[in-house]
């Protein structure tokens, strides 16, 4: 949900405003996707078919709720929870990129994010770093996901400012917090072995208005 987006009884991109008890969040994973190693850095991005209700036609990264089948019932349920997260990665990137990876591992967690109580449809999404595997090249499903690109963050920005592609709140946020780094393997360094803490955005509404408000921001509130 992009800030300045008007709210009152219309659509949100699929979504609808929450007027009651906050809607339980479904846990969830995203797979940030990189090539470049020590020179450069460029990330993958894929539309969602302009069919879905939800956010259709928006520019994401390859992700998707986790399922039932990506739990462990041996594993204790902290140890369930986390093994459950790395596979719904493993198996986003493959059902939407056409991307393997050899195990989830691989895969370096960078963020958690929350989706704001004021709304119905509702996430925890872990945000995970992975390199693109040699030798394989992703490709989309034509369903679900319609069209993919390789960007910089800098120019993934630059083509939503000028309507080119179209972002979501989130991803915005996580490509200009990337953009800071020089290089795929700069990232990857940077965000091996740090504490991630969860981010869950508010939405303040200014008449038919809807700002997104981040922890920090002046009118935040928990």
């Amino acid at each position: 949900m992009d800030a300045g987006d008007p709210i009152g009884d219309v659509e949100l991109r699929g979504q609808r405003p929450n007027r009651g008890p906050a809607t339980p969040p479904r846990l969830a994973a995203t797979v940030i996707l990189l090539r470049g190693g020590a020179r450069t850095l460029e990330v993958l991005l894929v539309r969602r078919t302009p069919k879905a209700r939800f956010m259709g036609g928006v520019w994401v990264f390859p992700g998707g709720a986790a399922e039932r089948a990506d739990r462990d019932p041996r594993a204790q349920a902290s140890a369930s929870e986390a093994g459950a997260l790395r596979a719904a990665a493993v198996r986003e990137l493959r059902e939407e990129a056409g991307v393997e990876l050899a195990r989830g591992a691989e895969l370096v967690e960078l963020s958690r994010w929350i989706t704001p109580r004021e709304v119905q449809i509702r996430f925890d999404t872990h945000f995970f770093l992975a390199t693109l595997p040699p030798g394989q090249e992703p490709r989309i499903d034509g369903e679900e996901c319609v069209d993919l690109r390789w960007f910089t963050p800098q120019r993934a920005l630059q083509a939503n400012r000028e309507g080119e592609i179209e972002l979501v709140f989130p991803t915005i946020r996580h490509l200009e917090q990337i953009a800071a780094f020089a290089s795929a393997d700069e990232l990857l360094d940077h965000a091996r072995g740090r504490e991630v803490h969860p981010v869950q955005p508010r939405i303040a509404l200014e008449g038919e208005v809807a700002h997104v408000l981040l922890p920090g921001d002046p009118g935040y509130e928990e």
